[in-house]
């Protein structure tokens, strides 16, 4: 069971009205809109990725890390390079 499980009607609804926000976006582009304001809508869709991203990864170190750590040994190990991996890629983006 994933650590988001129980939240995954939120993150799932989340997820649609960014799929929105990329569709008006594409909609604004086909529209010729004025690029400060495709720009500033691309950055709200970014920011909104952003928080879903950082939620599953809370998720993420509350119970699948916590739970291998508890465990310990390689599986922690793992578990814990992957967290720092998704962190580091999250940064550089």
């Amino acid at each position: 069971m994933n650590g988001y499980t129980q939240d995954k009607d939120a993150y799932l609804a989340r997820m649609r009205r960014i799929e929105g926000q990329v569709h008006g976006l594409a909609a604004m582009i086909e529209d010729d809109r004025y690029c400060i304001d495709v720009l500033t809508q691309v950055s709200a869709a970014t920011k909104a990725l952003e928080a879903v991203a950082l939620g599953l990864l809370d998720e993420h170190l509350r119970h699948c890390v916590a739970d291998a750590v508890a465990e310990g040994g390689d599986v922690a190990d793992q578990k814990v390079a992957e967290a720092s991996a998704a962190i580091a890629r999250l940064v550089k983006s």
